[in-house]
């Protein structure tokens, strides 16, 4: 009987050890897949991310700062959230130009570059300075989870802008006293319209919306041409130049 039991526990054991394996191949195959299918930083963003006499760049537990090195910086802070699958740092122009105009910027790190796990990655930027006004927006996938940790946190944040994004059902902002800005691109092959257009029900009937000509999904970002998309008509600097003059001037009409 002994010998039984000595044997039934060296199969579960057995069984135990390659069960663990198989699971702890498939999570590595599952991370490397989508390692190969996150998009990385261009060189050109790689080359802006870096302190100098006139802009501070932080990393922080979760994301990077983007901020003027003297004087104060503008209101309202701006917290950014990432595409999906795209890595933080390919924002760095646009925190960039942001920080440039006087702002201070905030990028979320997500968990495996994917919003949908980290929608309260503001609130870690918030805490920093709790009585500083805010607004959060993002690119395509975080465009919508900025829009939903928005609606749950209406008390903190005073605007929301969205780039190649939308507003779903759970981050629905009308009703709510809080400005929005949409930035689209006529070249943009990614985002898909119909869903935009519906989505339109979701936002504040004072929205400003600007359609951008010639600009693309992939250029709202530094991380190269995506998948699905359409060439743009301008170059990155030109679609990037009217990103952020688009929201420079929506903030002060929000002053």
């Amino acid at each position: 009987m002994k010998k039984f039991i000595n044997q039934g526990n060296k199969s579960w054991r057995r069984i135990t050890i390659w069960t663990v394996t198989i699971l702890s191949l498939a999570v590595i195959a599952c991370l490397l897949i989508l390692d190969s299918l996150t998009y990385k930083p261009l060189d050109e963003a790689e080359a802006v991310f870096h302190s100098n006499t006139e802009i501070g760049v932080e990393q922080l537990t979760d994301g990077y700062r983007f901020e003027p090195v003297t004087g104060d910086s503008l209101p309202p802070d701006i917290i950014f959230y990432p595409g999906g699958l795209v890595e933080p740092k390919s924002y760095a122009p646009f925190s960039r130009k942001m920080a440039e105009k006087g702002y201070r910027v905030y990028i979320a790190a997500m968990p495996l570059n994917l919003a949908v796990f980290g929608q309260n990655k503001a609130d870690s930027f918030i805490e920093e300075y709790p009585d500083n006004r805010y607004v959060i927006g993002g690119h395509s996938l975080g465009g919508v989870f900025a829009s939903r940790y928005a609606a749950e946190h209406s008390d903190a944040i005073d605007g929301v802008f969205f780039l190649a994004s939308y507003a779903d059902d759970k981050g629905a902002l009308n009703g709510l006293n809080m400005s929005v800005l949409q930035i689209t691109g006529t070249q943009d092959g990614v985002l898909d319209r119909s869903k935009w257009e519906t989505a339109r029900t979701n936002l504040p009937d004072d929205t400003m919306y600007v359609d951008i000509a010639g600009a693309n999904h992939g250029q709202f970002g530094s991380y190269g041409f995506q998948k699905g998309d359409r060439e743009a008509y301008l170059t990155a600097e030109e679609q990037l130049q009217e990103v952020t003059e688009a929201l420079d001037h929506w903030i002060q009409e929000m002053d």
